[in-house]
């Protein structure tokens, strides 16, 4: 009888030991977060105040806008900028840009500017979309990311060590009529920019396109470090991103303006995302989208920052019904273990990033 109760015993710690652990709304502002995807192209102190009180670091990321060399390098200087006066909650993203790629010097200045960068302080490059969707070679040809004149600079990162943060193509309901897409501010950002809305544009390059260039430069080069930004713009199927994931061992994804469509997945199959987050959980890195070009009011920005964070955080950590103007139905939180969000929201942007590591 004393052994029976003994191994009842040892069972129940046992169990005990085994039960999952899990963080609560109200442990927001106490949790160490960072936020793998956000635009500061201001000298003010707005984001970075908002984001010390909401307890995230930041990485302050470099698009190449197809504006000219003179407004990236501007951009570049704001990146530059703050990580130097907020060291501890800053870190930085550079990109190139592609404006003289027929000229013949185009890659070996390319490549001095990225050692530049890089010897500077940034951790990343980004890619963008115009590659892809948006500049042509002197012979009005699309340059799509499996070019092999990128091939070098991949390359060049490679041996680094430096990830590239790639926006490749856009979300599949760019391919779609505004009354067809799955999530509101979808519909609202390709209203707003109908030169990037694909279904308009029928003679670019279709959805299965894109993905299938990104593929091609994935599979050419197979130890690049690759952020899919956005999802990898798979950010409609679970399934289909878990295959790439699968395919490809050196690429994760963030979440950058794209937790709409992760809202609108739960609404259908709750079940099958959270099974998702907890598979992968070492490929997922929190992000955002989140932007201050110095324009928006000091007060409107901050709200807007800690709403979005704290939306977010609900969403990842309780099984609350919730709303968002992203979807028009009910959905209800993925309440993930607390190993699980730790590593979301901080261990995969050091894992994958190598942020702060100094």
């Amino acid at each position: 009888m004393e052994k029976l109760v003994s191994c009842l015993g040892v069972i129940l710690l046992l169990s005990c030991g085994d039960e999952e652990v899990f963080y609560e709304k109200g442990d927001y502002d106490k949790v160490p977060k960072i936020d793998t995807h956000i635009h500061v192209s201001t000298n003010r102190d707005a984001f970075v105040q908002q984001a010390q009180n909401d307890n995230f670091k930041l990485l302050n990321i470099v698009v190449d806008l197809s504006k000219g060399k003179e407004f990236l390098e501007e951009e570049y200087r704001y990146r530059l900028e703050q990580k130097t006066r907020h060291p501890d909650d800053y870190e930085f993203a550079t990109t190139f840009s592609i404006e003289e790629w027929d000229h013949p010097n185009w890659l070996n200045n390319t490549l001095s500017w990225l050692d530049k960068n890089i010897n500077e302080g940034a951790i990343a490059v980004k890619i963008w979309k115009n590659v892809g969707m948006v500049f042509r070679d002197s012979t009005g040809q699309l340059v799509m990311v499996d070019d092999p004149k990128l091939d070098t600079i991949f390359k060049f990162l490679t041996k680094r060590k430096i990830p590239v943060v790639g926006h490749l193509g856009e979300p599949k309901n760019c391919w779609l009529p505004l009354e067809e897409m799955s999530v509101n501010n979808d519909r609202v950002y390709f209203e707003e920019h109908p030169q990037y809305h694909m279904y308009k544009h029928p003679e670019l390059p279709s959805y299965e396109d894109q993905i299938a260039a990104r593929d091609r430069m994935l599979e050419r080069n197979p130890n690049l470090i690759f952020i899919g930004a956005h999802m990898g713009s798979l950010e409609w199927s679970v399934d289909e991103l878990a295959k790439r994931l699968d395919k490809f061992p050196n690429m994760a994804v963030d979440l950058a303006a794209r937790i709409g469509q992760v809202f609108s997945q739960t609404i259908e199959d709750r079940d099958k995302v959270r099974d998702f987050f907890i598979k992968y959980q070492d490929r997922i890195l929190y992000a955002t989208d989140l932007s201050d070009n110095g324009k928006a009011e000091t007060t409107h920005l901050k709200k807007d920052m800690h709403d979005t964070w704290l939306l977010d955080w609900q969403f990842f950590v309780t099984d609350d019904l919730m709303n968002s103007d992203r979807v028009n139905q009910e959905f209800r939180g993925l309440k993930l273990p607390k190993s699980v969000v730790d590593k979301i929201y901080y261990g995969n942007a050091k894992k994958w990033l190598n942020m702060f590591s100094n």
